[in-house]
């Protein structure tokens, strides 16, 4: 009888060995970063390296090209410098973009930084890679699906100061009633564009008359033009005061519609993002009152450093983080601080920072309101 109970307890003994080992072994592939910063078994190494790939979304913005898509590279080669980075631009094309993201899958990228045309639509795109065990870092705009960080600026915030700035300049001209304003927000399957458009009412609504309100597809300053082109018309050109512009390039195709309607100068004042070269100098000449500066380097390297932790198993640390919930899950954020910029405060923030040297912005016809505004 004592026998027969030490052959159980060796053999339960045994059994017990065989599931702790197993449960060890099953914990390597994990999807999540270890906690307290540990690593999780199974992961990338930066002394081997390994392939990365940079999803971003459009090219008529200039920022993504210009700025986004070096600063990313130059800080993943700084933090991994046998990795190599896989990159493609989706040209507003969200089925493109899906095509882009699963070659990149296909060669192997063991991490995803993406930058969604459609939010909705690359979910698709995020469960792809979560399948095969790949995490995806949410760059500028928040992708549905189990994503495994984000980082962007206070998008709402940034509405708020665009319709600040706005309102503000309004009433120093008298009532900001005694007119009409045009909104013309961004794209409506991007959801920073709602974030921002719901900035620009918590401030605006009440305070203002909306005469005419669009949602632009794609970005695209043309549609912008044509838009402010029909509120024009609608409105007649007289009871315009001023135009609400999601960023600088549905600004640029809004003043080019004022322009071409015969208004007189200077033109009611224009909000506009991005501060790109050409809102800059518009601001600089006085055809738009105002930029918000996003600075892109912070928000590049935030992002090249999340997704070297999450590829390696590491958990991302070094700067504070929120939840942000993109209708799937709750996500570990960083989220960015915008400045508002007119002409008073260029050289204290585009330039000060690097984005634009003064010889860049002031060139050409630019050259004498730079040096009237103090610039040059």
């Amino acid at each position: 009888m004592v026998r027969r109970e030490r052959r159980m307890v060796i053999v339960a003994g045994a059994l017990l060995a065989v599931v702790l080992a197993a449960a060890g072994c099953g914990g390597g592939n994990g999807g999540g970063g270890a906690g307290g910063g540990g690593k999780v078994a199974g992961r990338e190494s930066t002394a081997n390296g390994f392939k990365i790939g940079l999803l971003l979304p459009e090219s008529k913005t200039t920022r993504y090209e210009t700025f986004d898509r070096p600063l990313i590279t130059d800080r993943l080669g700084q933090l991994c410098s046998k990795c190599q980075v896989l990159f493609q631009n989706a040209d507003q094309d969200a089925a493109k973009q899906q095509s882009q993201a699963e070659a990149m899958l296909t060669q192997g990228a063991k991490v995803l930084i993406l930058d969604p045309v459609d939010a909705k639509a690359a979910g698709a795109i995020v469960s792809s890679a979560k399948a095969q065990n790949v995490p995806v870092v949410s760059y500028d705009r928040l992708a549905q699906g189990p994503v495994t960080y984000f980082v962007s600026f206070d998008n709402r915030k940034i509405g708020q100061l665009q319709g600040q700035s706005l309102l503000d300049q309004l009433s120093k001209g008298g009532d900001p009633k005694r007119g009409d304003i045009v909104m013309i927000n961004g794209s409506p399957t991007d959801p920073n564009a709602a974030d921002f458009k719901a900035g620009a009412h918590s401030v605006l609504d009440g305070k203002v008359n909306i005469g005419k309100e669009f949602d632009t597809p794609d970005w695209s300053p043309d549609q912008a033009q044509q838009e402010m082109e029909q509120a024009i018309t609608a409105l007649g050109r007289n009871r315009i005061i001023g135009v609400y512009a999601a960023n600088d390039g549905t600004a640029g195709g809004a003043i080019a519609a004022m322009k071409g309607s015969g208004f007189p100068s200077p033109l009611p004042p224009v909000t506009g993002q991005d501060a790109e070269l050409a809102g800059v100098q518009r601001i600089v000449s006085g055809d738009q009152f105002m930029t918000v500066f996003k600075d892109i380097k912070p928000e590049a390297e935030t992002a090249a450093a999340m997704a070297v932790a999450a590829a390696t198993g590491n958990v991302f640390s070094g700067q504070p983080t929120v939840q942000r919930n993109n209708g799937t899950q709750d996500v570990t954020s960083v989220l960015l601080t915008p400045v508002a910029v007119t002409k008073n405060n260029i050289k204290d923030t585009v330039i000060k920072a690097g984005f634009y040297t003064p010889q860049q912005i002031c060139t050409g016809s630019f050259a004498q309101p730079c040096a009237a505004a103090g610039i040059s």
